[in-house]
């Protein structure tokens, strides 16, 4: 079981497991299915970071779900 952590852009997205969280994979969605990438920790939250700071440039109203997820994930 996977969880969304953060959209990677161009179609892709971070995830993570649900049972060992330090598995991180860029999902990227594909005319004929979905490739997944395994990630190091340090590129996920990379990833997170960037669409923390998007959605606080942008006044997001996802920016409170966002932040609970980063911090579930990554303190």
């Amino acid at each position: 079981m996977l969880y969304l952590v953060a959209p990677a852009g161009e179609g892709r997205d971070v995830y993570a497991t649900l049972y060992a969280q330090r598995m991180f994979f860029l999902v990227t969605l594909q005319p004929r299915g979905a490739q997944f990438e395994v990630i190091p920790y340090q590129d996920a939250r990379h990833h997170a970071e960037v669409n923390l700071s998007r959605c606080r440039r942008d006044g997001s109203d996802d920016q409170d779900r966002w932040k609970e997820i980063f911090h579930q994930t990554f303190i």
